[in-house]
């Protein structure tokens, strides 16, 4: 999560060290997918711009992690029909999971309707039992 921070333009070794102290990686990461800039801008130190840049950048790049995760892979149906879920999966994927690991959890749940922060909490419970 630091490497992904200090990418960002005008976010700085100090600054991503800042932002890592005062919220959790899966938190921020959560943050950044749900365009949460209220929680964001709770930070010390870091202001309106900086979050906007933050996640223009940073949701660009989770998304690029994604696509590159999932060339030449298998793509379970189901599991790609819900904007949520995809939004849930990418967080997860930047958090560390494998894709196909995410699909398997979520094969058997039934997340429509859910928000994005649900699908990923569910997400984490399901996956830190494996």
């Amino acid at each position: 999560m630091f490497e992904l921070l200090i990418s960002v333009s005008g976010i700085g070794a100090k600054s991503a060290l800042t932002i890592l102290a005062n919220i959790e990686p899966h938190n921020f990461a959560i943050a950044v997918i749900t365009n949460d800039e209220a929680r964001l801008t709770k930070i010390p130190g870091i202001g309106k711009k900086t979050v906007a840049r933050m996640i223009i950048e940073l949701r660009d790049k989770m998304k690029k992690v994604e696509l590159e995760d999932a060339q030449g892979e298998e793509v379970a149906n189901e599991i790609i029909t819900d904007g949520n879920l995809q939004e849930a999966i990418s967080a997860l994927q930047v958090l560390g999971y494998n894709r196909k690991e995410i699909e398997k959890a979520f094969e058997k749940a039934e997340l429509n309707g859910f928000s994005v922060e649900d699908i990923i909490r569910k997400g984490l419970s399901i996956l830190s039992r494996d």
